[in-house]
């Protein structure tokens, strides 16, 4: 793959066969963030988890301290009296069995969250195979299977973010921006960590988290010091 020589100087900076202490590295992620707009710093965590088996799933949500930086668009999914409950916590999006063929027919999807009360999934399980792959179907372990609506769209709106296994067993977030302080990014990284160190599934045999790294939208990875992050 061909880098550009913004991506190459960058890399200059990071020694790849180190592993850094946390604070380091978000030093050094901010440092090469050098594009023209405020780069997602984002962190790829690796684990030692078998996702083939529903007992090594991870699947959760936190709510980060200092928020992504990324204003997010919110789609509930209610009837009776909580649509006008999400339009008061500020929902961007509020409706019921008129969205579906929006959805489905005119490839509307201007939102980033799905918030359902239980008694629309059966409404919203008919949007699985345009939901699903975009990690937007709602979930009861994200939260976004709720009555409680208001809460649900007030810790979006504040930077909740939802964590989960891809394919090879990697969970990727985003932490914050580069223009956040080394404190907020910091912070954002142990509250995301502790979550995930909670949500190890007991089935887990050996080591948990294997690799962690940093990294800016367009720049190099950094590689963090494991050992440190129990």
């Amino acid at each position: 793959m061909k880098r550009g020589k913004r991506y190459i100087e960058a890399a200059k900076q990071i020694d790849k066969t180190a592993q850094y202490d946390t604070a380091d590295a978000i030093g050094l992620v901010k440092k090469t963030a050098a594009a023209k707009f405020d780069e997602t710093i984002e962190v790829h965590i690796r684990t030692g988890c078998d996702g083939r088996h529903a007992e090594q799933q991870i699947r959760g949500a936190v709510v980060l301290p200092h928020g992504t930086g990324k204003s997010v668009k919110v789609l509930v999914f209610a009837k009776g009296d909580k649509i006008d409950e999400a339009q008061a916590a500020g929902a961007d999006h509020v409706g019921g069995e008129e969205l579906i063929p929006k959805i489905q027919n005119d490839g509307w999807l201007d939102f980033d969250v799905v918030v359902a009360t239980p008694d629309m999934m059966g409404v919203v399980g008919r949007l699985g195979r345009i939901l699903g792959p975009k990690g937007l179907m709602p979930n009861p372990k994200a939260g976004t299977v709720t009555m409680d609506v208001t809460r649900a769209v007030n810790e979006i709106k504040a930077g909740k973010i939802e964590y989960r296994l891809d394919r090879t067993n990697i969970i990727h977030v985003p932490i914050g921006k580069a223009s956040f302080t080394e404190e907020q990014l910091a912070d954002n990284f142990q509250t995301l960590i502790d979550a995930i160190m909670k949500a190890r599934p007991s089935a887990v045999k050996g080591q948990f988290i294997k690799s962690v790294v940093l990294s800016p939208t367009m720049g190099p990875g950094v590689k963090l010091n494991v050992a440190k992050l129990a």
